[in-house]
């Protein structure tokens, strides 16, 4: 028999009804990007969307991430799931360190359609691997349309295994991994905590999900209150989803490995950082898989901040709310390397 909550009851809420304030800062920073970042994704605009995002942030070179000597990166090829091509991992750490290294196993967002392994991870050093003496593993999974669900998340699944088991190679501490991502990678991070639990896979010493994308239905208030208010709303979500699920967009039996936010079993899991705005739309879904997990007897740690849009730390860097953002979730994972016996830099 399936524990924990029921999921929601869809609600909807008047168009004119009133959202959360955008942050001060925020707000100057959204209205500066202009139209185009705010245009919904479309069915008929998902590739010229696709472009643009690959110009706004270009994959840097292995050598670039070497940042003058700063970090050792190695891209690896290693076999993907059963019948699929090979999986591309991006390998770093800081130069010089000894191991092994807790490892950070991170799955970038877009999506699901968009982005890649390499552009992300200029922030994911210098922010944790550099202070914290992290080993970092940025997946290079494939991408919706061309790959729908599961093909994504066995493609993290793949080289999670393959990193454990070649952990004395790789220099890094099987039992001390963290899996994180963020919006697309955040939801990714999620179902890979509860595909590694149901399959006995490599266990995670905690779950880093940074404003994550967990929910398909598009029936929280969170997900038509902020509709059109931010960088993300219903028309781009459903555009987004209906790509990566085919066919399965919608159904009543959805796997809960698609869309965390249909577990209705969510003991056993490692310990998790959630962290939304409260000004997106994700807002209510990431609040309630929280509270799904302590109902289950789990560990949570949540932060929903104020005046916060989806990607807020991203456009405005400098806002003060950024900074306390960027900076709790690095509490958060020196508390849980100290806690795990892990000494960090």
């Amino acid at each position: 028999m399936s524990r924990g909550p029921a999921p929601d009851r869809p609600c909807r809420v008047p168009e004119t009804a009133a959202a959360p304030p955008f942050d001060p800062e925020l707000s100057v920073a959204l209205a500066a990007l202009g139209a185009g970042p705010r245009e919904p994704v479309t069915p008929e605009n998902l590739q010229e969307r696709r472009a643009r995002d690959a110009a706004s942030r270009p994959r840097p070179t292995a050598e670039e991430l070497r940042a003058d000597g700063r970090f050792e990166v190695t891209e690896l090829r290693v076999p993907g799931p059963r019948g699929a091509p090979d999986v591309t991992l991006v390998s770093a750490r800081p130069a010089g360190l000894a191991g092994p290294l807790p490892l950070l196993y991170y799955l970038h967002g877009g999506a699901m359609v968009m982005g890649n392994a390499w552009s992300v991870l200029p922030r994911v050093l210098s922010e944790w691997a550099l202070p914290l003496g992290l080993a970092v593993i940025s997946v290079e999974y494939r991408l919706a349309p061309e790959t729908q669900y599961p093909g994504p998340l066995e493609d993290c699944y793949a080289g999670l295994v393959w990193a454990v088991e070649h952990a004395a190679e790789l220099d890094v501490d099987a039992d001390r991994v963290i899996i994180g991502g963020k919006s697309a990678g955040g939801g990714l991070a999620a179902a890979l905590a509860l595909l590694t639990r149901d399959r006995g896979g490599p266990g995670a010493l905690g779950q880093l999900l940074l404003c994550p994308m967990l929910d398909d239905r598009n029936s929280t208030c969170s997900s038509h209150q902020m509709s059109g208010r931010g960088l993300w709303d219903l028309t781009s979500h459903t555009t987004v989803w209906q790509a990566v699920l085919g066919d399965r967009y919608g159904a009543a039996d959805l796997s809960p490995l698609a869309a965390p936010a249909r577990a209705t079993d969510l003991a056993g899991l490692p310990p998790a950082y959630i962290e939304v705005g409260s000004a997106e739309m994700f807002r209510d879904e990431d609040i309630a898989y929280a509270n799904a997990i302590w109902r289950a007897g789990g560990q949570a740690e949540l932060h929903v901040w104020s005046g916060a849009y989806h990607g807020f730390d991203g456009i405005a860097p400098k806002a003060a709310v950024s900074l306390d953002a960027r900076d709790a979730r690095t509490r958060w994972l020196r508390r849980l390397l100290a806690q795990s016996g892990t000494k960090d830099a």
